[in-house]
């Protein structure tokens, strides 16, 4: 039970480093495009199967798209995304000129990963509560004893308390990388 309670937490820890890759800070990283989707014959698709995405260069992003077709709605995807970046196309290549981040974005994109950080605690914390409820349940059901439910609970809770400093120190380095000018 323990171990399935584990692999739960990490997938959500997993998942925060997931979001924090795609936070924007001072260099041009590919992972910035991750969440974009463009529409290519008829449906949804990420932008990585479009194009190579690269960064040659610490402010450049370019996209290098295999179809023409695909040019126009990459580019549209690019500026209607979160990112507020701008892209230039020059042929079939998109290029995106990664400005330098004001104060004020900086702090935006910090509350940002402050906000992941929380949503990512309120899943460990529910996967504590389905791992105590599991407990209290064997109790119940004369499983397990008494003592063996508070040995559980306090393993459970080491694990929560220890996934949640994990969260907290990601955020703080996440928050340096993101200041830091």
């Amino acid at each position: 039970m323990l171990e399935k309670l584990r692999r739960k937490m990490t997938a959500s820890y997993e998942n925060l480093l997931k979001e924090f890759s795609g936070l924007r800070t001072g260099r041009a990283s590919v992972s910035i495009l991750d969440n974009i989707m463009v529409e290519a014959y008829g449906s949804m698709v990420p932008l990585q199967q479009v194009g190579t995405v690269s960064a040659p260069e610490a402010r450049l992003l370019t996209i290098q798209v295999w179809d023409s077709s695909l040019i126009k709605p990459t580019e549209v995807a690019i500026r209607n995304s979160s990112t507020g970046l701008s892209p230039m196309v020059d042929g079939q290549l998109i290029r995106i000129a990664v400005p330098e981040l004001s104060e004020e974005r900086r702090k935006e994109i910090c509350k940002l990963a402050g906000k992941y950080a929380e949503q990512t605690k309120v899943a460990i914390r529910n996967v504590r509560r389905e791992g105590m409820d599991d407990a209290k349940k064997q109790e119940k059901n004369k499983e397990i004893t008494e003592d063996e439910l508070k040995k559980l609970s306090d393993e459970i809770q080491k694990m929560t308390d220890e996934y949640v400093k994990k969260i907290d120190a990601t955020l703080d380095v996440k928050e340096k990388e993101i200041m830091k000018v």
